[in-house]
């Protein structure tokens, strides 16, 4: 497995867990409170994605995230 693909699997890890203790997050909170880059959240973001293992809804001119 590449460097790439295990920072991307790692920073999913740490999205899914913020979200298990706070709860439905925006993007920009998450990015804040984990410290990530826009490119690492939003790779990690679609690979949880992917593994439905979260919603995201549109809300105004945000998304809302939150575990499935």
């Amino acid at each position: 497995m590449s460097d790439m693909i295990e920072r991307v699997g790692f920073a999913a890890g740490e999205i899914w867990k913020y979200l298990l203790e706070n709860g439905e997050s925006s993007p920009i909170k998450i990015k804040a409170n984990l410290g990530l880059s826009n490119t690492m959240l939003y790779l990690a973001l679609g690979w949880l994605a992917r593994e439905d293992k979260v919603n995201i809804v549109q809300q105004d001119y945000s998304y809302r995230i939150s575990l499935k």
